[in-house]
């Protein structure tokens, strides 16, 4: 695409439209309440909580997508000054509350940006996601994927969200006598406390923020401020350090659980410093990178436990790989799903980031794309056969077998190409020869 038409996520001048993918604040840094450059589009939850960010913000300017429809962009093209549509569809990236990757299309392609997005193959939601973007690919190759490659290293593994929160709640039950701390942003993580709230039917307290944040979600009943009504209190991330778990616990037992799939550190910390960084180090948390004193404990819980599922590397610390993001196995599937002809990483800025390309190159290319959609077109052409074979048998009963077969002929050989009918033969010859059909043809 042109530059000087669309940004996402990034918020220089000389764009046309701007598209936010999500509110976390490397993805709005550059954006602030006194924006005038554009218009703002957005899913309506990310509107919704919009304000809460940036008070001041101008809210004649947000454009609301809504998920899983198309939507068309009049646009002009700098280079020669002719109007171009722009399509785009939101879809849900399952990272935070209103976070959504794009779908572009137009006569630059088609491309997908991901955003920071979680790829769960066991959940309904997953499901739901995949049917919903290969419905918006139809038989278009995907030109450039922009892809969320903050675990793309397969040294990254973690479980389903729904495991990783059900050792949570393991935990906190094994430590009937304790306070709890849990370490979240400020967007992020609200579904890990609800099920925690509802397995244990309490209440969780969270900064006032925070709080206003859960109301704007629709949560009334599972939050409060009154730190009396609970043992269980979720606090920001910046926050958690080991001073904060030595300061509470001179007052109270207390450990402290960080859900996070950045749990990396390469040696024992002093001070106050803060474990859970936004960047990784060099290493996943193992019996090495512990201290001797720590690792040498003959506290009744053990200080390692279930080592990749839950890990206690510090005597009020536990560490659980709850992510928002994909981990290896996931990016795989999903560029293994989509086969784009090229693909970039959207984080850089980490020097722990991998090029996609290194790992996931091999599954890109003209030939790549060319596969998916043959195999689309197949998986189809089976799918109508058998449902061409059910119409002419019960057809023939009714003594008009011939009919039906030339009938069923006719549509089994047709495509519907973003709403333009083709045929199977005319498709199949232009991806072949790498030509894109335009939408008047």
């Amino acid at each position: 695409m042109e530059s000087g038409i669309i940004s996402v996520d990034k918020w220089r001048s000389g764009s046309q439209a701007y598209f936010l993918t999500h509110l976390h604040a490397d993805h709005t840094a550059g954006l602030s309440s006194t924006w005038k450059r554009g218009p703002l589009f957005c899913s309506r939850l990310t509107a919704r909580l919009l304000p809460c960010k940036f008070p001041s913000f101008d809210l004649s300017l947000l454009r609301i997508l809504d998920i899983g429809t198309w939507h068309t962009l009049s646009l002009i093209t700098p280079s020669s000054g002719d109007p171009t549509i722009v399509y785009v569809k939101a879809i849900d990236a399952h990272h935070c509350p209103g976070s959504v990757m794009y779908l572009f299309r137009g006569e630059f392609g088609c491309m997908l940006y991901s955003g920071d997005f979680r790829w769960e193959k066991t959940s309904v939601e997953a499901e739901i996601r995949r049917t919903m973007l290969l419905d918006a690919l139809k038989n278009e190759k995907l030109d450039i994927l922009y892809l969320d490659n903050t675990y793309c290293n397969p040294k990254y593994s973690f479980p389903p969200r729904e495991v990783a929160a059900k050792k949570i709640v393991d935990i906190i039950n094994s430590h009937p006598e304790h306070q709890i701390v849990i370490g979240i942003d400020s967007l992020g993580k609200e579904d890990l406390l609800l099920y925690i709230s509802r397995e244990l039917n309490i209440k969780i307290w969270v900064w006032p923020e925070r709080l206003q944040i859960m109301h704007l979600l629709g949560f009334h009943d599972n939050f409060t401020t009154q730190t009396s009504l609970t043992r269980v209190r979720a606090i920001p991330r910046y926050s958690f350090s080991t001073d904060t778990l030595q300061g509470l616990n001179k007052l109270c037992p207390t450990i402290g659980i960080m859900p996070s799939g950045l749990p990396w550190v390469t040696k024992p910390l002093k001070g106050n410093e803060n474990i859970f960084g936004s960047s990784p180090s060099s290493s996943c948390i193992n019996k090495s990178n512990l201290s001797p004193d720590i690792t040498k404990s003959s506290e009744k819980h053990d200080l390692i436990k279930d080592l990749g599922i839950a890990s206690r590397f510090h005597e009020y610390i536990y560490t659980v790989p709850y992510s928002d993001h994909s981990c290896f196995a996931e990016i795989q599937e999903f560029v293994k799903l989509l086969r784009p002809i090229n693909i970039k990483g959207i984080v850089s800025s980490s020097p722990y980031c991998i090029d996609p390309v290194y790992y996931f190159g091999h599954l890109c290319g003209t030939k790549q794309a060319f596969w998916r959609v043959h195999q689309k077109i197949e998986n189809e052409e089976v799918e109508e056969n058998r449902t061409c074979e059910d119409t002419n048998i019960k057809l023939a009963s009714e003594g008009n077998s011939t009919k039906g077969k030339a009938g069923k002929k006719r549509k089994m050989d047709e495509f519907y190409f973003f709403g333009i009918r083709v045929s199977r033969v005319s498709l199949l010859r232009r991806l072949s020869r790498g030509v894109r059909i335009a939408d008047d043809e």
